[in-house]
C-alpha cells in the first residue's frame, strides 16, 4: 500500500475497483479531506481507514484521474439552455406558435429572444428540417407576437461546420434596431435579407462568419445574455461537465471579464464543482503600441506567474490573436458583451502584437495562441526575450512537421489539441492539402510525444466529452470512417496521460492532480465503462458515474446494474 497521510474527520473508502495508476492498478482509494489518503489493496484500505469512514463499494467499475479539458469553453455549454428552446420546432408554423406561448407570458414591449433554429449540439440541415424548407421570417413571427420585439439568436459557427449562420427578428425587433430597407449589411460577410417584391428586409440575417457579428452590430439592440443568466448556465456547464469525468478545465482562448466575474461568484459562494484556470482575454481598445504596453504593464503584474487564484479558481497569463479584419473590428466594439464567445474578440494587428508579447515575455506573463501562425510568432518573441521555461500554450494543432515540431520542444510550448476539429471532422480534408507523402504531420501526437513535447487534450465544446478526444488519438478515425494518419496514433493509456496529467501540467499543477497518488488532490472519476479494455468504438460513449472532486461527490449517476469490467 502507498504511504497513507494521517487521519482526519471526513474520510471515504472507494473499494473493490479497478483505479488506474501512473503505474499498473489498484483494488481501492482513501480520500481523507480533500486528499487521496492511501490506494492499495482493498484489505489494506480497510485497515486505514477509521471506523466512520464512508464506504462506497465500486462493483468492479474503473477509477481514473478527473479527466482535465485543456481547452474547454466550458461556461458556453449551459448557456444553450439559458434561452427558451426552439429545438424540437419541426415547421414554421411549429416556431410561431411557440413564440406567440412565449408572448402570451410577457407585457407588451419585453423583449423575447430564444436559442437558435435546430437540432443541438449542431443545429445543422436547416431550412430542410423544417417543413416549409424555408426559415420563418419577421411577418411570420409579427403573427406570433405583434406586441413584442423577437429574435431567434444565431449559433456559434464551430458547433457544426457550415455556414451561413441564420438570425431572425420580427416587426418590432427590426424597428427599435432601426433597420430600413435602407440599411446596409455592416461588412460584405452579413446579408439583410429582403423581401424581393418589396425590398423590404424580411427578418433574417445570413452570416459566413464562424463568430456571429450581426448581435454585435445591426442587432445590438436585442437584450444579451445577463450576469444572472451567465451564473445559471455555468452551473448547469459544470453538472454537465462532471457528467463526463472533467473535474478541471484551462480556458486558453482566454475569459472574458463577465466570465470571470461569473466563476468568482461561484467560487465566493463555494459552488464551483470544476477547477478552473482562465487565461485573461484582454479588450484592447487601441491598436497603438503604446497604449497596449501601458495596458499591459498596468495589469500585468497579477497575469505573470501563476496569476491570482487557488487550487479552485486561477487567472493567469493572456491570449493572443493577430487578427485585423472588419468583422473583429466590429466584435470588439461591442464591449463590454461576448455573447456565446465568452472572450473579448479584441485582436491587434500582428506588427503590433509581436512587440507587445516581448514585453509579456520580459514580465513573464505567459501566453496562449490558437493559430499556426503563433508558432512562428512565438519563435520571433524568443530571440528577443525568452520564454523556455514560461509554459507558453500553442492550441489547436492541424499539422506540423518534423522541424515545427522541434522549435516547439526548443520553445518550451504544451499544445493543446482540437482533434474534433482537425481530426475527425477534418482529416481527410487535410490529407488532400498536404498529400499522402506528409499525412503524418496531420494532428501529429505520436511525434510530438516521441519528442518530448507535453500535450493536453482539449474538447473546444464540441462535444464537451474529452472521452470523444481520447477516442480520436487512439483510433485516428475521420467521421467517414477512414483512418487518418495511422502511424501518429497513440496508447489508450497515453491518450489518458493526456487528458489528465498533461492537462495538470498546463495549469502548473502537476504535484497536485492530474494523477490517482498519495497526497494529491482527491479528484477522480468512476467510469461507465472500463477505458482500457472496452471496445474502441465505445470509448467516446463514456460516462461517468461518479465524479469525485476535493474529496466530495459532486455527481452521481443513478446506476440500475453493476458494470462488468
Amino acid at each position: 500500500m502507498s504511504d497513507a497521510i494521517r487521519h482526519s474527520a471526513s474520510e471515504a473508502a472507494f473499494l473493490d475497483g479497478n483505479i488506474i495508476l501512473p503505474n499498473g492498478q489498484a483494488r481501492a482509494l482513501l480520500t481523507r479531506g480533500s486528499r487521496i489518503a492511501a490506494i492499495g489493496s482493498v484489505a489494506e484500505i480497510r485497515q486505514a481507514m477509521a471506523a466512520n469512514a464512508r464506504v462506497i463499494d465500486l462493483k468492479n467499475r474503473t477509477v481514473i484521474a478527473g479527466l482535465i479539458d485543456g481547452h474547454a469553453h466550458m461556461d458556453r455549454e449551459g448557456m444553450k439552455s439559458i434561452l427558451p428552446p426552439l429545438a424540437d420546432a419541426t415547421s414554421v408554423e411549429q416556431v410561431v406558435d411557440k413564440i406567440a406561448a412565449l408572448a402570451a407570458t410577457r407585457q407588451p414591449g419585453e423583449w423575447i429572444v430564444t436559442n437558435p433554429l435546430g437540432l443541438p449540439p449542431t443545429f445543422d440541415n436547416l431550412p430542410g428540417t423544417l417543413a416549409e424548407k424555408r426559415y420563418p421570417n419577421r411577418w411570420d413571427l409579427d403573427r406570433a407576437a405583434p406586441d413584442n420585439p423577437v429574435y431567434i439568436r444565431s449559433i456559434w459557427g464551430y458547433w457544426r461546420p457550415s455556414l451561413p449562420l441564420v438570425s431572425v427578428a420580427n416587426s418590432a425587433a427590426l424597428k427599435l434596431a432601426g433597420i430600413t430597407r435602407d440599411s446596409k449589411a455592416p461588412v460584405e460577410s452579413v446579408q439583410i435579407g429582403v423581401d424581393p417584391s418589396t425590398s423590404e428586409p424580411d427578418g433574417i440575417f445570413y452570416e459566413w462568419n464562424k463568430m456571429p457579428v450581426v448581435e454585435h452590430t445591426l442587432m445590438r439592440s436585442a437584450p444579451n445574455f445577463t450576469r444572472d443568466q451567465r451564473i445559471a448556465g455555468l452551473r448547469e456547464s459544470m453538472r454537465i461537465y462532471n457528467s463526463f469525468g472533467t473535474t478541471g478545465v484551462f480556458e486558453g482562448h482566454g475569459a472574458s471579464t463577465d466570465v470571470i466575474a461569473t466563476y468568482k461568484h461561484l467560487r465566493a459562494s463555494n459552488a464551483l464543482t470544476v477547477r478552473a484556470g482562465l487565461m485573461f482575454s484582454p479588450a484592447w481598445r487601441s491598436s497603438n503600441l503604446a497604449d497596449c504596453v501601458d495596458v499591459l504593464k498596468s495589469w500585468g503584474q497579477w497575469l505573470a506567474g501563476r496569476g491570482l487564484g487557488d487550487e479552485w479558481l486561477r487567472v493567469q497569463g493572456m491570449f493572443c490573436e493577430a487578427d485585423d479584419s472588419p468583422e473583429q473590428k466590429l466584435r470588439a466594439a461591442a464591449f463590454p458583451q461576448t455573447g456565446w464567445a465568452g472572450f473579448h474578440c479584441s485582436a491587434l494587428p500582428e506588427t503590433i502584437l509581436q512587440p507587445l508579447l516581448v514585453e509579456a515575455a520580459r514580465a513573464g506573463i505567459r501566453v496562449t495562441g490558437i493559430w499556426p501562425s503563433n508558432l512562428r510568432l512565438f519563435a520571433e518573441v524568443d530571440k528577443i526575450a525568452p520564454i523556455a521555461g514560461q509554459r507558453w500554450v500553442l492550441g489547436h494543432i492541424m499539422s506540423l512537421d518534423a522541424d515545427d515540431i522541434r522549435l516547439i520542444k526548443d520553445l518550451g510550448l504544451v499544445i493543446t489539441t482540437h482533434t474534433s476539429a482537425f481530426l475527425y471532422k477534418q482529416g481527410l480534408q487535410q490529407k488532400a492539402t498536404l498529400g499522402q507523402a506528409r499525412e503524418s504531420e496531420i494532428v501529429p501526437l505520436r511525434a510530438l510525444i516521441d519528442a518530448g513535447v507535453p500535450v493536453s487534450l482539449g474538447s473546444d465544446n464540441v462535444p464537451p466529452t474529452l472521452f470523444a478526444s481520447i477516442g480520436h488519438c487512439i483510433s485516428r478515425r475521420e467521421r467517414s470512417g477512414a483512418i487518418v494518419a495511422a502511424d501518429q496514433a497513440i496508447s489508450r493509456r497515453e491518450a489518458l496521460h493526456c487528458a489528465t496529467a498533461g492537462g495538470a501540467y498546463l495549469t502548473f499543477e502537476e504535484d497536485e492532480r492530474g494523477t490517482l497518488e498519495v497526497g494529491k488532490l482527491a479528484d477522480f472519476a468512476v467510469l461507465s465503462e472500463n477505458l482500457l479494455t472496452c471496445p474502441e468504438d465505445r470509448i467516446g460513449h463514456i460516462l461517468a458515474d461518479m465524479t469525485v472532486v476535493g474529496g466530495a461527490v459532486v455527481y452521481e449517476r443513478a446506476i440500475a446494474q453493476p458494470h462488468a469490467s
